[in-house]
C-alpha cells in the first residue's frame, strides 16, 4: 500500500476528521446525530461542501441519500464508496463517518497518483443508518432498494411524536417522492463501504484492515406490555396491574434465551407511559434487537419470548443473513495483499445494496477495544490512514 500513503492526502484526511469531530457531540463526550437533527444538516452540508472542493458533482436522491461523481454515471454504472453521517445516540465518532471522510481522501490519493478512473466514482452518504429516530435502521438504503414501504416509513414517529413525513417537510423535502429509486440504483454497478470494525476481529488477526465474508441474520421487535396506571402509593399489591413485572420476566429472559440458543439479544430502548415516579405504569413499550450466526435460532428465541411475554409483540425490521458477492470479496482481499476477511454482527448499508442484487462489499478498520456504539468506540490514526490507502488501491482496482 506504499504509493497510496501520501503525506497530502492524509493531511487532508486529519483535517476532515477535526471538521466533523464536535458536530452533534454532547458533554458528554458522545454524539447525537438523529436523522434531519440540526447536526445532521450540518453534516450534509459539509458533505457538500468537501465534494464541491473536489468538483464532484452532487446530487440527493428522492429518498434524502446524498451522491457526489466523479465522472458522468449516466454513461455506464460506476463504483461507489461512503457511508453514512448520523449516528446511535451517545455512539462514537467513527461508525459512520470514517466511511465518508475516508471516501474523500481515498479520491485524494488517486488523484494524487495521476489515477483517471475508467468509469465514473461515487461518494455515497446514506440518510438514516442508524434509525437512532424513528427506530427503522437503514431508512434511506430500505427505501432507495424498495425494501422499506414509503407509506410505513412516513408514518414512523419520533420520541416527539413527530412522523418521518412532518420532518422531511421541515427540512424542505417532499414525502411523497419516497421511493424505489430506479435512476440513482442503475447508476451504481458496485459498491464498497469502509467502516470502522465492530468487534476484534482484526486485533485478533494482527491486522490493520480487512474484508467482510458475510453480515449475520438480525432485526429488531417492539414488545408492549399493557396495565393499569393507578397510585404508587395508595394501590396494594395484591390490586395492581403493573405491567413492568412482565416487561422485567422477558428482559431476564431474552438473556438466558440467548445463551441457550447460541444468539446475542439486547434489549437497550424502554419507554414506559405515563413514567411517574409516583404512579404505577399504564403501558411499557421495550425493543428488543436479536441477532446469530442462523437465522433459525434468532428466530427461535424471537418466538420463544413472544409466547412467554403476554405482549404485543411487532417486527419492525428484520434482515436475513447477507453473503457479500464471492468473487467481489475475494478481489478485494488480493488486491489488498491478502487481509484478514471476517464477519460481522452489525448491520449496514452495503448489506442492504447487496441484498437488494448489489454487488457490494466492506472493508473494516481495525477497532483496538471493539467497543462501539458507545463514545469509546476509536480507530488509530495510523489504522485509519491504512484504511483510506486500502480504500484508494480497492478503488482503483475496481475503476480500471
Amino acid at each position: 500500500m506504499g504509493p497510496f500513503t501520501r503525506v497530502g492526502c492524509m493531511r487532508r484526511f486529519d483535517g476532515m476528521w477535526r471538521a466533523v469531530a464536535d458536530v452533534g457531540r454532547d458533554r458528554r463526550g458522545g454524539y447525537a446525530r438523529d436523522a434531519w437533527s440540526a447536526a445532521d444538516l450540518e453534516l450534509r452540508e459539509w458533505f457538500r461542501q468537501e465534494a464541491g472542493l473536489r468538483d464532484l458533482a452532487v446530487r440527493e436522491d428522492r429518498n434524502g441519500n446524498l451522491w457526489a461523481w466523479w465522472g458522468d454515471p449516466g454513461s455506464r454504472p460506476g463504483v461507489v464508496t461512503g457511508s453514512h453521517l448520523d449516528s446511535v445516540r451517545q455512539g462514537g465518532a467513527f461508525d459512520g463517518p470514517l466511511g465518508v471522510v475516508s471516501a474523500f481522501a481515498a479520491i485524494d490519493a488517486l488523484r494524487e497518483r495521476g489515477v483517471r478512473p475508467g468509469r465514473p466514482l461515487g461518494v455515497a452518504c446514506f440518510t438514516d443508518e442508524e434509525g437512532a429516530r424513528f427506530g427503522v435502521p437503514c431508512v434511506g438504503s430500505r427505501l432507495l432498494t424498495g425494501v422499506l414501504d414509503p407509506a410505513r416509513a412516513c408514518g414512523l414517529t419520533d420520541d416527539e411524536g413527530d412522523t418521518l413525513a412532518d420532518v422531511l417537510r421541515a427540512a424542505g423535502r417532499s414525502p411523497q417522492a419516497l421511493g424505489r429509486d430506479e435512476e440513482t440504483l442503475r447508476h451504481v454497478g458496485v459498491f464498497v463501504e469502509l467502516h470502522v470494525e465492530q468487534g476484534k476481529g482484526l486485533v485478533d488477526e494482527d491486522a490493520a484492515v480487512g474484508v467482510a465474508s458475510a453480515i449475520r441474520p438480525h432485526g429488531r421487535w417492539r414488545f408492549d406490555f399493557r396495565g393499569r396506571a393507578d397510585h404508587a402509593g395508595t394501590t396494594l399489591l395484591a390490586d395492581r396491574d403493573d405491567p413492568m413485572l412482565p416487561f422485567a420476566r422477558t428482559v431476564l429472559l431474552a438473556r438466558e434465551a440467548a445463551e441457550r440458543h447460541g444468539v446475542v439479544a439486547t434489549v437497550g430502548k424502554v419507554r414506559v407511559e405515563p413514567g411517574s415516579a409516583n404512579a404505577i405504569p399504564a403501558r411499557v413499550s421495550a425493543w428488543l434487537d436479536a441477532r446469530g450466526p442462523e437465522e433459525s435460532a434468532v428466530r427461535a428465541l424471537v418466538a420463544e419470548l413472544t409466547g412467554a411475554a403476554g405482549a404485543e409483540v411487532e417486527c419492525e425490521s428484520w434482515t436475513p443473513v447477507v453473503d457479500f458477492d464471492a468473487a467481489l470479496r475475494d478481489r478485494l482481499a488480493g488486491a489488498l495483499g491478502g487481509v484478514p476477511v471476517l464477519p460481522t454482527g452489525a448491520g449496514h448499508d452495503a448489506g442492504v445494496l447487496a441484498s437488494a442484487g448489489v454487488p457490494s462489499a466492506m472493508v473494516f478498520v481495525r477497532n483496538p477495544t471493539g467497543i462501539s456504539h458507545s463514545p469509546e468506540e476509536y480507530a488509530e490514526p495510523g489504522d485509519c490512514h491504512a484504511g483510506v490507502a486500502a480504500l484508494a488501491r480497492v478503488l482503483e482496482e475496481l475503476c480500471d
